[in-house]
């Protein structure tokens, strides 16, 4: 079963990443967050639009980004947030920090499409044995 990230989860990693880098917490748009967050839980006619754990976590990633739901640190709630779903499902995301800024920059200017997102993810993840 998949452990979905709840959005106020999602408002504590951004208030995290603020305390960290500076910023200001303010949620920008919340209709935008939501979505966000929903999207990648989405179904039609009974089956997953993003059937992939991957999928999933790109369809997350890739919208807590381009939504800009907050006012700033949208590209690192947004990998954060990615990071911990992933880890929630088994999975641990491996990569440089040179790497993920790279990354969270290509998701931003659209260099990366969604099946590219998914991909990179899946190259970057390991099974957590648990």
């Amino acid at each position: 079963m998949i452990r979905y990230l709840f959005i106020d989860e999602v408002i504590v990693i951004h208030n995290r990443m603020i305390e960290l880098f500076g910023g200001r917490e303010d949620v920008h748009d919340f209709t935008m967050l939501h979505s966000a967050t929903e999207r990648c839980k989405a179904t039609f006619g009974g089956r997953d639009l993003y059937p992939t754990i991957f999928d999933k976590a790109s369809a997350l990633v890739q919208s807590l980004i381009l939504n800009h739901p907050f006012d700033d640190g949208n590209k690192r709630t947004a990998f954060a947030s990615c990071t911990l779903f992933l880890y929630y499902n088994q999975y641990k995301l491996e990569y440089s920090k040179p790497e993920v800024i790279q990354f969270t920059l290509d998701v931003d200017s659209h260099k990366l499409n969604f099946e590219q997102i998914s991909l990179w993810l899946q190259k970057h993840s390991k099974k957590i044995r648990r």
